[in-house]
C-alpha cells in the first residue's frame, strides 16, 4: 500500500515532469521563433515567443550572446549565398525563393516569379485596416526580392483579414503583423507562421530601424524572411540583419493610438497582442507616379 510519503513523491515527480515537457516545448517553439538583438540590452523575439534574457534576468548571459545573430550586413548576405536563398541577382535580374523548412504554420498561395525588374525604384503599399489606412512608400531599387513577394502576396490576397499579433513596449516600439495564422487575442503568441517560402535579407548596409519603417521579421538564420512585418512607431536600436524594405507615409497616427492602448496580456517583456485590434482587411501595391 502506498504511503503518503509515497504519494507526496509521486505528486512532485509529476509535477517535474510537467515543467520539463514544457520546457521542451518552449524550446522547440523558440527554433521557429525570429530573434531580435537589441543593442540597449533587450533581447526580443518577432515572429513568436519573446527571449528577453537581458531584460529580465533569468541566465548569466551577456547581450551580445544573447542577441543573436550579430553578423554584419556583408556577413549576413555571404552567409546567405552559401546556406540558405540567394539575393537578388543583378546580371539576371532574378530573385530566389526557398522552400520554408522552419516547421511553422503555413498558408500557401505559391511562389512568387522569381523574375524581377528595379524599376520603378518605389512602389506605394496600401493596407486598408480596420483603424484606417496604413500606407507605406516600398524601396522596389534597394529591396526587390522583398518588394517582390510582398506585391505577390497582396495578389494572392493573402493577407486579408490577418491581425496584427504583437505589440511592442516602450522600449521595444513595434507593432507586427503579416502572420495569418497567428491569433491576436491574447491567449496565443506562436506567431510562426508565414507562406511556405523564405528570402534572403536585402538593404542592410547601414540599416537603421527608426520611426517610421517597416522592416520584414526573420528568423535568426540569414536567409529567413517570409511574410511577416513591423511597423515601427519609435526607435529601435537593433543590428542590420533585418530588411527595411519601406517607409510609412500615412497611419503613423493608428500606430501611436494602438501603442496608447497597450497590450492584453504582457507576455513578460511588455509586449503582447494589442488591446486595439489591427485587422488588414486589404492589401495593394502600385507603382509611384
Amino acid at each position: 500500500m502506498a504511503t503518503g510519503k509515497d504519494r507526496q513523491k509521486q505528486l512532485a515527480r509529476e509535477h517535474y515532469e510537467r515543467q520539463m515537457q514544457r520546457r521542451i516545448e518552449r524550446e522547440q517553439k523558440a527554433k521557429r521563433t525570429a530573434i531580435i538583438g537589441s543593442t540597449v540590452g533587450v533581447v526580443i523575439v518577432v515572429g513568436g515567443v519573446v527571449a528577453a534574457v537581458a531584460l529580465l534576468g533569468g541566465q548569466d548571459t551577456n547581450t551580445e550572446a544573447a542577441a543573436s545573430p550579430t553578423a554584419s550586413a556583408g556577413e549576413t548576405a555571404s552567409a546567405s549565398a552559401n546556406t540558405g536563398p540567394k539575393p537578388y541577382d543583378a546580371a539576371t535580374g532574378t530573385c530566389d525563393y526557398a522552400k520554408d523548412t522552419g516547421g511553422g504554420k503555413v498558408k500557401d498561395v505559391g511562389t512568387p516569379p522569381t523574375k524581377v525588374k528595379t524599376t520603378p525604384a518605389k512602389k506605394t503599399m496600401t493596407m486598408k485596416t480596420n483603424q484606417g489606412d496604413i500606407v507605406v512608400e516600398l524601396d522596389n531599387a534597394k529591396a526587390p526580392c522583398t518588394t517582390n513577394s510582398l506585391e505577390f502576396l497582396a495578389k494572392k490576397n493573402y493577407y486579408d483579414g490577418s491581425k496584427c499579433h504583437r505589440l511592442g513596449s516602450q522600449k521595444f516600439p513595434m507593432l507586427q503583423c503579416g502572420d495569418p495564422t497567428a491569433k491576436a487575442d491574447g491567449k496565443s503568441q506562436d506567431g510562426s507562421g508565414g507562406p511556405g517560402y523564405v528570402m534572403a535579407e536585402e538593404n542592410l548596409k547601414g540599416a537603421q530601424y527608426k520611426r517610421g519603417v517597416m522592416a520584414m521579421a526573420k528568423t535568426s538564420a540569414p536567409g529567413s524572411t517570409g511574410s511577416q512585418f513591423f511597423l515601427v512607431y519609435g526607435d529601435i536600436g537593433l543590428t542590420p540583419d533585418y530588411t527595411p524594405v519601406g517607409t510609412i507615409t500615412k497611419g503613423l497616427d493608428i500606430l501611436d493610438k494602438v501603442n496608447k492602448a497597450g497590450v492584453i496580456a504582457d507576455m513578460g517583456d511588455g509586449t503582447g497582442a494589442p488591446k486595439e485590434t489591427v485587422e488588414i482587411k486589404d492589401v495593394t501595391i502600385a507603382s509611384k507616379s
